[in-house]
């Protein structure tokens, strides 16, 4: 699969704007030939004095918002999904895009782009332009969906007006008093102040913490194009109490009607995440950029002698944690934690149950990301975050979310038995010395086809003893429900880094098509089954730490078909909660190798409306320190 280094510049400038279309012309001219009407504030009512008093304070922390990300590089996500009528399910994904990259929040926040009101859109040189080929990737996104666009808009998206955002140039009405989560809240509208001078202006609806004035969620559009525009974009943007008093930007939904669709079917819709905020911008200026390690000590006294093998292994191993840090480092991989302990006791009873022993246990980590793939570094094997969350479908009793589990490891723990393993190369550390913008594309990791169809035997095999056969059969319904939706969801089945669950660009059979004729035969209609899970259903991260977070989600029962959602982008909608710091430093402690000789590890099942599992149950530990890089 070819591997993608694509900037969210552009990403998110696509869906934004309201502010798009050549027609909003110079500021004050009157649209389709009517008069621009005047903004209706009569819902809300006048802030009393002690509502002001927190409008004042919201104004006053949000300009401390965008200083602390003006000095931040982030990684950012944008996921895509255009849509069209369907006669059974009411819509469904026909083409999808994806893009991830770091911003450089600094070439971003404070440029011009508020103050070029006069419609020229897409005629400069874009401020989100740092990394390379970022231009582009933009000008491909817009090519794409036939939009041109204003620059402003990815960041209004997260900061709603990283300029003015002040009493001149908006007008505040009080609505109502809310919780989001546990945090008590007032929420007021916003509008530009004029409608004269409303262009790039956000309007919408605001969410105040009543405790310090932090804006925690803001949603709406961009003012100008609701009153004047059939087509028009709205997001919903979220906030994560991240550090005492700091709520940062974590996630936005975007969607738009289909003006044309008699059945009210959106013509796409979008969700962004935005993490690493511990990362450091980068020194463009310098390709190279030193790693140390901390707390090094000598015990090569200590130390056995090595063997031959037991040297080659050392240097597998060796190239393994120098690339796991380096992913690491650059934000692609999660802060190890409790959920990736209960990953790992499900690959090792693979091994376990098939009599087979190794001298180093198998380790799991989660890939941040949205793209259905998998990989094994050495004996590290890491599944994406997508990857989990739509096959983690809940029941009774875990049973079909370890079934989906257990096949997708089995698949990487066939790599390392068979020796698969990463170029060595990465065993000098100066193969990995090169700033994190660049590392998308330059460790390619991904097995060759060869050994994937080595691999998919191989797997079979370790998922046919009896102790896990039975689960074979959701795993073969998952991929069934893939296959009726792999071809309008290219994007989403193209891996990044390592190897995805289709074959190629090309061929859309999958790598375990052997799994297929083993599952339950897929029914829509059927109320009773569901076979994969929409997006961002089962996992979240902290955007400063990157610590997994297992969701405590109630149960939902299906009312129609319509309600299974199988792959789809679907809103936001956080349970946000305030800020509590970890009393367990440091990463969780190394599990003991499994040996052919023991009973297997006590994988308790991920998921499940009855059962607690053991990740469940303890909180996640906190992030080991990361080095500021790179």
């Amino acid at each position: 699969m070819i591997l993608r280094s694509r900037s969210i510049a552009g990403t998110t400038l696509m869906l934004l704007l309201a502010t798009t279309l050549p027609a909003l012309a110079a500021e004050g001219i009157p649209l389709f030939g009517k008069k621009k009407p005047a903004y209706d504030n009569s819902n809300g009512a006048k802030p009393t004095a002690a509502q002001n008093a927190l409008i004042d304070k919201a104004i006053v922390r949000e300009k401390e918002i965008v200083k602390v990300v003006r000095d931040r590089a982030p990684l950012v996500e944008t996921y895509i999904q255009n849509m069209k009528p369907d006669p059974v399910l009411y819509q469904v994904p026909e083409t999808d895009e994806h893009f991830l990259a770091r911003v450089d929040f600094s070439r971003v926040i404070n440029g011009n782009e508020y103050k070029d009101n006069k419609g020229n859109f897409g005629t400069k040189k874009s401020h989100l332009i740092n990394f390379k080929n970022s231009l582009t990737a933009l000008t491909g996104i817009s090519n794409s969906l036939r939009l041109t666009f204003h620059e402003s808009g990815f960041v209004q998206m997260i900061l709603m007006d990283s300029n003015n955002f002040d009493r001149q140039h908006y007008a505040f009405t009080f609505v109502r008093n809310d919780f989001l989560g546990n945090v008590p809240t007032s929420v007021f509208d916003v509008s530009p102040s004029s409608p004269r001078n409303d262009f790039g202006r956000f309007f919408g609806r605001i969410w105040i913490e009543t405790g310090n004035g932090n804006i925690i969620r803001f949603n709406g559009d961009f003012a100008g194009s609701i009153l004047s525009m059939k087509e028009f974009y709205h997001f919903d943007s979220w906030r994560t109490n991240v550090q005492p008093n700091l709520w940062l930007p974590t996630s936005f939904y975007v969607e738009e009607s289909d003006p044309k669709s008699s059945s009210s079917t959106l013509k796409f819709k979008a969700i962004n995440y935005i993490w690493g905020y511990a990362l450091k911008v980068p020194d463009q200026d310098a390709e190279n950029t030193s790693l140390s390690v901390a707390n090094a000590q000598d015990i090569s006294n200590d130390a056995a002698d090595f063997s031959p093998l037991a040297a080659q292994r050392e240097w597998v191993q060796q190239a393994e944690n120098n690339v796991i840090d380096r992913l690491y480092q650059a934000g692609l991989l999660d802060a190890p934690s409790e959920f990736d302990k209960t990953l790992e006791a499900l690959a090792n009873n693979i091994l376990v149950y098939n009599n087979i022993q190794t001298t180093r246990p198998i380790h799991v980590r989660t890939l941040l990301t949205e793209p259905l793939e998998s990989l094994a570094v050495g004996n590290t094997i890491i599944l994406s975050k997508g990857l989990i969350d739509t096959t983690s479908v809940p029941t009774q009793d875990g049973a079909q979310q370890i079934g989906n589990l257990n096949a997708l490891l089995a698949f990487q723990v066939a790599h390392v038995i068979l020796g698969h393993r990463l170029d060595t190369k990465y065993a000098f550390n100066d193969r990995l010395l090169f700033p994190s913008a660049s590392v998308f594309y330059r460790i390619p990791m991904h097995h060759t086809a060869v050994d994937n169809v080595e691999a998919a035997k191989k797997a079979m095999q370790l998922l046919s003893v009896k102790d896990l056969a039975d689960g074979q059969k959701y795993f073969g319904l998952y991929l069934q429900q893939l296959q009726q939706r792999v071809k309008a969801l290219p994007a989403l089945n193209q891996p990044m880094i390592g190897d995805g669950l289709v074959k190629s660009d090309s061929d859309n059979t999958f790598w375990m098509e052997a799994m297929v004729p083993k599952g339950i035969k897929l029914d829509m209609k059927d109320l009773k089954q569901q076979a994969a899970m929409p997006l961002d259903n089962f996992l979240r991260h902290d955007p400063w730490s990157d610590q997994l977070i297992k969701m405590n989600t109630n149960f939902e029962p299906l009312l129609s078909d319509r309600d299974k959602m199988p792959f789809e982008v679907t809103p936001v909608f956080m349970k946000l909660t305030y800020f509590a710091s970890s009393t367990t430093p440091g990463s969780p402690p190394t599990a003991a190798p499994p040996s052919s000789s023991q009973a297997p590890a006590d994988a308790a099942p991920p998921s499940g409306t009855t059962t607690t599992p053991a990740a469940q149950q303890a909180a996640p530990a906190s992030a080991p320190a990361r080095t500021p890089t790179q």
